[in-house]
This record gives C-alpha cells, structure tokens and sequence, in this order.
C-alpha cells in the first residue's frame, strides 16, 4: 500500500515536472519568435544599414569652397589639397594599440578625439588631425596593415593667399558649434564641418560654401575602400570679386608694419570718392587666418585672444576713437551754415579761449593771433574752433555731425561695426543723468569730449567733402562670379545722404584742407606729393588728460597707453578727387607727423597704378 502511494506520487511529480517544462519550451520559443520578429520586422532598417555599413560605405566628398579676387582678378583666398588623418572606430580593432602607435610620430589631440568618437556612431569617421605633414603621410602609409581603421585623405583647405593680408576683412574659417548646428536649418551641415566665423566668410558663407558630394564605396573589413560603387560630385561655390587692390593693399599693411620691426596700431582706409569702393582697408595687429583653415591650436588661440593689443579687433568698423581736430571740418561747415562766421570772419587767437573760471588752451601757446577760417584749418588753430562751438552750441554742431554719417554704421558690411557717438544735451541726460555743461560744447568743437568715430566714418566724411556733398555707402564686393566665371550678381554705387549745403561753404573748406597739405603753415606738409594735389586735416585725439610730463616720474617719457592717437583725413588730387583716406594711429602722437606720412605713400602707390589725368595749370597750389 505504502509502495502504490509512492509510486502514484512520483508518477504526479513527473506529470507536473513535464507541465512545467512544456510551458517553458512554449514561453522560451514564444520569446524566440518575438526576438525574431522584433529584428526582422521593427529593426530590419537599422541592421540593414549596420550589415552594409560593414560592406558599403557612404562617403561625403567636400566642396571647394568659392575663391575671393581682388579687384583685378587677382587670387587672396583659394583652395589647396590637405592630407586629412581620419579613425573609423568599428574598423580599429585594438584602437588603444593603434592610437599608442600613431602617437609615436604623429601629435594629436588624444582627450578631443575620445569625446568626438563618443558623441559619433561607430562607422562615422571622426578626424584625427587636418592638414597632416608629408612625413607623416608616409608614416601612415608605411604602417597601413598595423593601422586598421586609420587612413588618410586628401581633401580641400582654406589657403589665405598673403597669409595676414586683409585677415579682418576677408574673415577666417572655424568648425561649426554643437549651438550653431542644432539652429541651423540646412541638414548638409555636419559635425566637424568649417563655416565662416568672421568677416566675408561668415558674411557670404551660403555663397562661398558650395554643395558636397558623396560616394558609394565597398570596404575591407579593416574599412580600406576596395572600390567605388556610384558616385556624386561636388559642386564648387561661387567666387567673390572685391573692390579691394591688392598692390594698394599690400603697400598700406607694409607701412603699418612701422620701422625696425616696430608695428604701427591702428587703421587705414582707402575709398573711392565717386562710387564708394573700398579699396583698401587695414586694421592692425592682424592675424593669419591660415591657422584656422585646419582648426586652430588652444595654444595660438589662447595667444590671439590674451594680447593685449587684441589683433581679432577689427580697428576700421568697430575701433571708436575721438576724432580730434579732423572734427574741426563738421564745425567749420557748421558756422558757415549757421551764419556765426563768414569766410574772412577773423578771431583772435591769444592761446587759450576763456569760459567762465575755465580756460581752454590752443595747441600753440603763444597763440595764432588773428586768423580767419581758412588760416585756422591750415593752422588747426583750437581757439577758432572754440568760439564757433561756443556761438553753435552743442546740438547744431550734432545736426552736422549726423549728416556727415557721424553716430551711425556706414552699413559696409562686416560684422560688430560701431556707429560711434555724437553728443547731444538729450543724449547726455538719458546716459549720464547729468544736464549738458558749456565747457562740454568747447571740448566737442575740436573733436574730444564724447565724440567718437570709426576710421570707415572718417574716410566716408571725406569722401562726402570731396565729391560736393554726396554721402556714399562703402562696399566691398564688385559682383559674385559662378565657378566658370559667369557674372552671378553686380554691386552698384548706392547714395545714403545728402549734406545739402551751399557748395561755395563746402568749396572754402575744400581749399583750406588743400593748404593744409601744401600751404606754407600747413599742418600736412609731410604728406605733399611733387605732381599730385593732396588735400587733408590732420588731428591729434587726447587719450588721457595731463597736465604736464611732469605728472609721471621724473625723466621717464609718457608710456606708449597714455598717449595721444593721430589722425589724417584726406582727398586727393584735390581738382578732381578720385580716392578718400582715413589714417588712425594709436599712440601716435602728432596726426602731421605720424599718420600723414602713411597716407602720403598710400597716394604714391595708388597713382603709380592709376595715374590721375594731368592737372589744369590754374589750379596749382598757393601757398598760404
């Protein structure tokens, strides 16, 4: 009885044992199925793509990115081949052992290569280093079976031409940002693509960038390319052709360059009078932007950005200066206008201008004795100024200002242009809270004070006084050209204002600016051309207000931060004024005797190339 039982028993344990198993063998080919399902029917695309990733690869091919003329077709920016060093992580197989490998005669940036291959799917190349040198192109080569996953290719560069020529205008090239990728509406962008950061590349990026192509290629399973399957070009971008002359150009950089290695900071534009081309535009410092074109070390980074004469800063838009005596040109124009003096209006000068308890000096203290306008813009003579200021008050002298362009962006183009500052009594009460004082008005009337311009300002105010009143927009681009040369779009001088006032008021002062180059007493006699008329106005801006050497240790000269920038402003020839020039140095000293010289040689060398029709003889200079 007791042996049915246990037999029974084991007879129901074996029943339940086979019940559980059934159900498991169902459950585990029920999970199967559903694995087999969840592959092929949900994920089927994705490993599609991971099997043929393994076979076929898609490779992006490059555009080359539109070249940048000067005005007679001569090349400042183009496209040379590089040798790029690239990593396809899933062909890599030992990559610790392979990167330890390469590291032996190739340095890169190990840390910025680990976080890229994170942030990328395994078969997307991340670069390893652009622009890699011949030797290591044939170390490479030399260890290609040792290296899987590692190759080599040869791809266009951004290549600057003069190096540091025209760096602030032409722009440089940077890698695109995470930011600016997720904002960007056009999905041909990827990561690790260069786009313009900074003047004409950034500002023409969609015209200069071109189209990428791609190619179909069969691998290895080391993800060496076996052959191409199909293949799309690229499409080259669209070329610009500037207004700038390189020969202008490369003279007005050389002069900034100073002597015996001593650079001059500051600017220097060069406009046309007739249309308003710039054809040449220097700000200095500069930089190479060859050093951005295969992405720039932290370390020539962390020097650019550190300097402390900051050589990124485009000086020509966005550097502020006080215009100094160079502004006596709007206040001349404005008595006149107003009426408070007349031409042969004479003003003593006896060296300084009292106002209440204040006295304001002239350069000169011995004084200028009487002078009319024309003799006190030959002289620059500061207390002449300071009647007329004094007689207009601060607001008339404004309302000339502004319609010279003064307090506004001349609209050129590139990126961060300042429009300056015109002082006003409203203008004051809402950012300084404080009511407008008289001594103000007598600083204002020479150009120091509030004031402040930008080099582009200065070249197009005299562009104004030279042609008769029309104030013209700068440009910098001539037309765009498709990749065979085609014109794809003209630019057109384009007019933005009108100084509307009585051409014989603007004649006096035109005549006046002509002595002050080659009269007698005149202030720009450095910057006289034998058979070329120059007409111009020298400024010296104060930086910092001292009464005497005095003030700093005795014997020690005045340090290079504390002193004085210098001014020219000029036309020429001055009876038929073809080019304006704007010549800023920081530091500089005096405008006649630093910054003259400057735009002297830049006349020079523009009428070397462009030699002016021959003057009437009735039109020489007289001497004052």
């Amino acid at each position: 009885m007791t042996l049915y039982r246990y037999g029974t028993e084991t007879s129901d344990a074996i029943k339940k044992k086979v019940r559980v198993f059934a159900i498991l063998v169902v459950v585990s080919f029920l999970c199967l199925w559903m694995r087999i399902w969840y592959l092929q029917i949900l994920k089927w695309q994705y490993l599609t793509g991971l099997s043929e990733n393994n076979r076929v690869r898609m490779v992006t091919l490059p555009a080359n990115r539109g070249m940048i003329k000067d005005r007679n077709g001569e090349t400042l920016v183009s496209i040379r081949p590089a040798f790029n060093l690239y990593l396809t992580p899933e062909d890599a197989g030992d990559l610790t052992s392979s990167l330890d490998k390469l590291s032996q005669k190739i340095s890169f940036d190990r840390k910025k290569l680990k976080k890229e291959m994170d942030q990328s799917k395994s078969f997307k190349e991340v670069l390893i280093k652009g622009d890699i040198s011949r030797k290591e192109v044939a170390f490479v080569e030399e260890n290609n079976m040792s290296l899987p996953g590692i190759h080599i290719r040869a791809e266009p560069l951004r290549n600057y031409v003069f190096n540091s020529l025209a760096s602030h205008t032409l722009g440089y090239l940077g890698e695109i940002s995470k930011a600016s990728l997720e904002n960007q509406k056009d999905s041909s962008y990827k990561q690790g693509d260069f786009v313009g950061k900074n003047g004409l590349e950034n500002i023409y990026e969609s015209t200069l960038r071109g189209e990428k192509g791609y190619k179909e290629v069969e691998v290895d399973v080391s993800g060496r390319e076996l052959k191409a399957l199909r293949k799309l070009p690229p499409q080259s971008g669209n070329n610009l052709i500037l207004t700038l002359d390189v020969g202008v150009q490369r003279k007005l950089e050389k002069l900034m360059s100073g002597t015996a290695g001593q650079n001059l900071n500051g600017s220097v534009v060069v406009m046309k009078v007739q249309t308003g081309e710039i054809i040449a535009i220097a700000s200095n410092p500069s930089f190479d932007p060859n050093k951005f074109a295969a992405g720039i070390s932290p370390e020539n980074w962390n020097a650019l950005v550190t300097d402390e004469w900051h050589p990124l800063q485009n000086r020509s838009v966005n550097g502020q200066y006080p215009p100094g005596s160079t502004y006596k040109i709007v206040t001349a124009l404005a008595g006149l206008e107003e009426g408070v003096i007349k031409p042969d209006t004479s003003i003593f000068c006896p060296g300084h201008f009292r106002l209440g308890r204040g006295m304001y000096r002239c350069w000169k203290k011995s004084g200028h004795g009487f002078v009319n306008l024309h003799d006190a813009l030959v002289q620059s003579c500061d207390v002449y100024f300071y009647t007329i200021g004094h007689r207009l008050g601060i607001d008339t002298i404004a309302k000339y200002a502004k319609r010279f362009g003064l307090g506004s962006p001349t609209s050129l183009g590139l990126s961060q242009e300042k429009k300056g500052l015109v002082p006003t009594t409203q203008w004051k009460l809402l950012n300084k809270k404080e009511p407008w004082l008289l001594g103000e008005t007598i600083s204002a009337s020479i150009g120091q004070g509030y004031n402040l311009v930008t080099p582009i300002q200065q070249a197009s105010m005299m562009v104004a006084v030279a042609n008769g009143g029309v104030l013209l927009k700068p440009y910098l681009i001539k037309r765009i050209e498709e990749p065979e040369g085609r014109s794809r779009k003209e630019f057109f001088p384009s007019i933005v204002g009108q100084l509307d006032v009585d051409p014989d008021h603007l004649e006096q002062i035109r005549a006046a600016l002509r002595d002050v180059v080659n009269g007698a007493r005149g202030t720009a006699r450095k910057s006289r051309l034998k058979n070329i008329i120059v007409s111009g106005k020298t400024g010296t801006a104060q930086v910092v207000r001292m009464k005497s050497n005095e003030e700093l240790a005795k014997g020690e000269p005045i340090p290079v931060k504390y002193r004085d920038h210098a001014w020219f402003v000029a036309f020429a020839p001055y009876e038929k004024p073809e080019i304006a020039v704007s010549v800023i140095i920081e530091h500089g000293g005096h405008g006649g005797a630093t910054a003259a010289p400057i735009a002297k040689a830049v006349f020079k060398k523009y009428f070397e190339l462009y030699p002016p029709a021959p003057s009437p003889p009735e039109l020489a200079p007289k001497a004052s």
